[in-house]
């Protein structure tokens, strides 16, 4: 077992806590950006002066009617920008722009010493508008061959001869809706000046160091006179990785030019309107299956919606097509990339960060395809998994190391639901219920973990133990709520031998640990982790030095446990509190600054081939829904999940986050609907879906009625921090199993053998069409394929 993943006597990881803020949250009493206003003296409030058109030039700003509304302070406008005019990291954002590049883009920002004060003065600024025609669409930008950004392709051994080796092949194409992130907490940040000039930013980012980076380049001044805060964030799931920069730059220009403390907060219209969503994607596809119904070849053009800027679609993309072959072996692909320009939100990271789209791709695949090949859907996946001892890669050349675990959890997942049993039941129950039907469906993750630019895979944290034994950890991820300090906390305790109560966590600053990667990619325990384990080693060897010279033996055979040392064979023992007391007269260092990088990563951009993940996180879901005929309505009857996040750092922490995974991304693809007006009119490009009333989210009636969760037993990964594995995006991908369900229970309602198109997000009145299509499906004798259906059979 390597040296990272090895765990000692004693662990305080692997076992089962509750968050370290579950009492604070369930109180109400724990403070987020927004919360530290009322305990700031003599704020101003910024508020956005948006224009609602989807594109024009600006060919007038007057800010002077503003200025005459009681209670506003200052009018902050592209002059006031001392550094550079931009808020992105291609520099394709302009912080104050001379164009509106989307409906509700803001091109000024109000200070007021209330916000109602800020409210009506950026209500009263004049913008004056060349409009120009806009691009609301995907399809609408696709047909403009209106793009943006790099050019993926990833090619696989011999696509031509792949299909020419076919004996079936089949098209088609597939577009599905973006999703947005919807956190409690709205975008936020408070900045304040100190007597030097200096900023502080308080900001709910779960990048912290790129928000500095971003802010001080808008300044005009060296990083290290920004320094930022991440005190928590009421959920982030990727929406505020980037998109957080530019709103704390105008609290910080605010605070700088005026000198008192400036608060920004959106509310959540202005958040929906303003910040960007999960990319929505057109994929167009042809595939060829052998004889048995395993692939052959796959040729494929992903387009990602961008929106207005680039923001992070070039990594979201090549994430895409890094996952459309998820679980299942290809031979022999092409598949291509293209980012859309459109007049909308600058669309960004989400939970998954284009993974779930090229995965839903692929699943979407076979799911269509199954009946045409006369295969059962479970059979047609399973055939097609990655195989042990054939030495397979995926098609980006990255070897696959662990695929005997997509079979295991895969038979787990069949045995734990009690699949063969239940199929039976469900075939009774639709032969006796004519317009009720329930479907059973299950379908498998890969997901690779690990930054795709190499340089962002490194971590750092900063461990002080004080005189009386107390420990305090400083590390570079954000808390979102996804228990990442809770995991810290318990690698920590378990590195140095000591009980959880003598740790303390401190918030996430960038003047503690510089240049961190963002809270993302599911990397944050992996990174600070390994970090904050590499920090406590070092501390614990210094101790062990002391203790080898208390205790009378050999700093090897020394062991700190339970907060005790005790040296092997030998019952004379040293209290932590002691040996730390007994350092610091000796003069020994009780501080230690951590790092960690991730090893054998390697990825050619260009090429589009290598390796760039340091594993695969794998899982499977069963899930029963019941469908009715009638109005599309159903509703999800059980899941069960087996999920393998290695040797849990956290179980509560990881099934909790297996559960939110997974309902979020039912949720994307099932009932969040995002609707722009795509018409002529005054409105054309404004968001449709503003607000909770309009944008479906999951809820209380959306859950399953039985809900099984289990963690994969003896999965330690070697490698990773205490055998550890990570859980923030895997287990989105395991909604699939959702939709699979639904399509499936849709087509029950016609003839067997009928291929149907299920829309993304497949809700009621999308389940109803497809319902309704399965009804008129007329089947050709023997092919299975319905005259209706858009697949064309080659």
């Amino acid at each position: 077992m390597s040296h990272l993943s090895e765990r000692p006597e004693k662990p305080v990881v692997g076992v089962a806590m509750p968050h370290e803020s579950a009492g604070l949250h369930v109180t109400g009493t724990a403070l987020y950006t927004d919360d530290l206003v009322y305990r700031t003296k003599d704020v101003l409030h910024a508020y956005p002066v948006q224009v609602m058109k989807a594109h024009g030039r600006i060919t007038a700003l007057r800010t002077e009617p503003a200025l005459a509304v009681p209670g506003v302070v200052r009018v902050l406008t592209k002059a006031d920008v001392p550094g550079v005019n931009d808020a992105g990291m291609k520099h394709d954002e302009p912080l104050f722009p001379d164009e509106v590049m989307f409906h509700g883009h803001a091109v000024a920002w109000v200070l007021g010493e209330t916000v109602e004060a800020a409210r009506l003065g950026a209500a009263a600024v004049e913008v004056e508008l060349d409009e120009l025609p806009s691009l609301v669409t995907l399809q609408d930008a696709i047909a403009a061959d209106s793009y943006h950004g790099a050019r993926p392709v990833m090619v696989t051994g011999d696509v031509d001869a792949g299909f020419a080796d076919s004996a079936h092949v089949f098209s088609g194409e597939f577009q599905f809706s973006g999703q947005e992130h919807f956190y409690l907490e709205t975008h936020a940040s408070l900045a304040q000046i100190d007597e030097n000039g200096q900023v502080f930013i308080q900001s709910s980012t779960q990048h912290p160091s790129e928000t500095q980076e971003i802010v001080a380049h808008i300044l005009g001044v060296p990083s290290h006179e920004v320094t930022v805060q991440c005190l928590r964030m009421g959920g982030g799931f990727g929406g505020k990785e980037m998109q957080p920069h530019g709103f704390a730059a105008i609290a910080a220009l605010g605070a700088k030019l005026t000198g008192r403390p400036v608060r920004f907060r959106l509310n959540r219209t202005q958040d929906l309107t303003m910040s960007g969503k999960r990319h929505g994607f057109h994929a167009q596809w042809k595939i060829g299956f052998d004889a048995e119904g395993r692939i052959q070849a796959l040729d494929a053009t992903l387009v990602a919606d961008g929106g207005w800027s680039l923001d992070l679609s070039e990594p979201v993309l090549a994430r895409a097509l890094c996952h459309i072959d998820n679980t299942y072996w290809i031979p022999n692909a092409r598949v291509a990339g293209r980012i859309a320009k459109t007049n909308t939100v600058s669309n960004t990271a989400f939970r998954g960060f284009g993974g779930p789209q090229g995965m839903l791709v692929m699943e979407d695949i076979l799911g269509r395809c199954a009946p045409l090949l006369g295969l059962d859907p479970m059979e047609l996946r399973e055939r097609n998994f990655y195989q042990p001892g054939q030495g397979q890669t995926t098609p980006y050349g990255q070897p696959v190391t662990q695929p005997e675990r997509i079979s295991a959890i895969w038979r787990q997942v069949q045995d734990d639901a009690g699949i063969a049993d239940r199929k039976r039941e469900i075939a009774a129950f639709n032969a006796a219920h004519p317009h009720t039907k329930r479907a059973l469906a299950v379908t498998g993750v890969k997901f690779g973990i690990s930054f795709n630019l190499t340089a962002f895979n490194q971590g750092g944290a900063l461990v002080l133990i004080y005189k009386d034994g107390s420990v305090l950890i400083n590390h570079g991820g954000a808390e979102m709520g996804q228990g990442l300090h809770t995991k810290m906390l318990q690698v920590a305790a378990t590195t140095l031998g000591i009980p959880l109560h003598k740790v303390r966590i401190a918030p996430t600053r960038t003047d503690k640990v510089p240049n961190t990667s963002a809270t993302a990619a599911s990397s944050g325990a992996d990174l600070n982790g390994g970090a904050v384990k590499n920090a406590c080693e070092q501390l614990r060897e210094r101790l062990l030095q002391v203790a080898a010279t208390q205790l009378g033996a050999s700093a090897s055979d020394v062991r700190i446990v339970e907060g005790v040392a005790r040296a092997l064979g030998s019952d004379k023992e040293l209290a932590w509190d002691e040996l730390v007391h007994t350092a610091y007269f000796q003069r020994v260092q009780l501080s230690a600054a951590g790092f960690y990088r991730t090893e054998g990563l390697h990825w050619d951009a260009q090429a589009f081939q290598g390796s760039p993940f340091k594993y695969f996180a794998h899982g499977a879901a069963a899930t029963e829904v019941e469908v009715d005929g009638f109005t599309g309505a159903y509703r999800i009857r059980r899941v069960d999940i087996v999920h393998d996040v290695g040797d849990s750092l956290s179980p509560l922490i990881d099934i909790g986050q297996v559960e939110g995974g997974f309902v979020q991304g039912a949720g994307w693809l099932t009932l969040e609907d995002l609707r722009w007006d795509t018409g002529d009119g005054p409105n054309r490009g404004r968001l449709l879906t503003q607000a909770a009333s309009t944008y479906k989210l999951p809820s209380f009636s959306e859950m399953p009625e039985e809900f099984n969760v289990t963690l994969l037993e003896n999965a330690t990964e070697e490698g990773a921090v205490f055998g550890s594995k990570a859980v923030g995006e895997p287990p989105l991908m395991l909604a699939f199993s959702v939709r699979e369900a639904l399509r499936q229970a849709a087509a029950a309602f016609g003839p067997a053998g009928v291929s149907l198109e299920l829309a993304s997000p497949a809700t009621p009145e999308a389940v109803y069409w497809a319902v309704e299509a399965a009804r008129r499906a007329d089947v050709h004798e023997g092919g299975g394929v319905p005259a209706a259906d858009a697949l064309s059979h080659a």
